[in-house]
């Protein structure tokens, strides 16, 4: 791999915790989008960081459901000891604090609460596009793709996933969940329509929560929480293909 990319990951999370499913509940970080990954950054043998924008983070209420939070995962949202949980609550990192030059892989990890955040985060794209000038693997999640469309190639003056194929979470899958009249009216955008508008090329699963990500060049993609594992090990086995400078 190239040497001016340590085998050090971050990955991102948003910073936003606001109200937005019909029950009244929140959304923020859905945990096990940043949890899976987590998982399998160390366990390929990086360093992983953990940042917001603001350094300030919540949890999205539908991701501690038991649909989407049973046995190893709520067993580790379970232990506070645990690595990650004490990376997410007591080291988790600021992005104006962050060292750009640390980092050869930036996840962005989601939750709804990406779409409200990540498009204007510049401290958390400004790692990103960092990563990738330096010839390093960006990834996101669900809907954690929003992050992408501001990260520019410095060789073409556009986003660095224009012309690329990505996926993300699906205007089905807001319809499924009760939220895309909520995301209308806060006029947050979905992800389909945020990357098409940089000229990505949109792929979608066959259905909303199947598990599907893809590779494209040095940029990786996953459509849902399913789909967090897969992304991850996708970037893992991107980051380790990098042919040395």
């Amino acid at each position: 791999m190239p040497e001016n990319l340590p085998r050090k990951a971050l990955i991102a999370i948003s910073s936003y915790h606001g109200v937005i499913y019909p029950d009244g509940t929140k959304t923020g970080l859905f945990f096990t989008e940043a949890l899976h990954p987590f998982e399998v950054f160390t366990q390929a043998g990086f360093d992983v960081d953990l940042a917001t924008e603001t350094g300030t983070f919540g949890l999205d209420d539908l991701s501690l459901t038991d649909q989407f939070l049973a046995g190893d995962d709520k067993a580790v949202f379970d232990n506070p000891e645990h690595p990650f949980n004490v990376k997410l609550n007591s080291e988790l990192r600021k992005a104006s604090d962050l060292q750009k030059e640390e980092y050869g892989l930036f996840f962005g990890s989601a939750g709804h609460a990406a779409l409200y955040d990540y498009p204007t985060a510049e401290g958390l794209q400004a790692v990103g596009e960092d990563v990738w000038t330096r010839g390093g693997i960006v990834a996101a999640v669900c809907h954690g793709p929003v992050i992408l469309p501001k990260m520019i190639d410095s060789k073409t003056g556009k986003s660095i996933i224009a012309g690329k194929t990505v996926t993300g979470f699906t205007v089905e899958g807001e319809v499924v969940l009760n939220v895309l009249e909520k995301l209308r009216s806060d006029k947050a955008i979905p992800v389909v329509e945020a990357v098409s508008d940089v000229d990505a090329d949109y792929s979608s699963p066959m259905h909303p929560f199947d598990d599907y990500s893809i590779t494209a060049g040095r940029v990786v993609t996953g459509a849902n929480p399913a789909s967090a594992r897969s992304a991850a090990e996708r970037a893992a086995k991107a980051f380790d293909s990098l042919q040395p400078a």
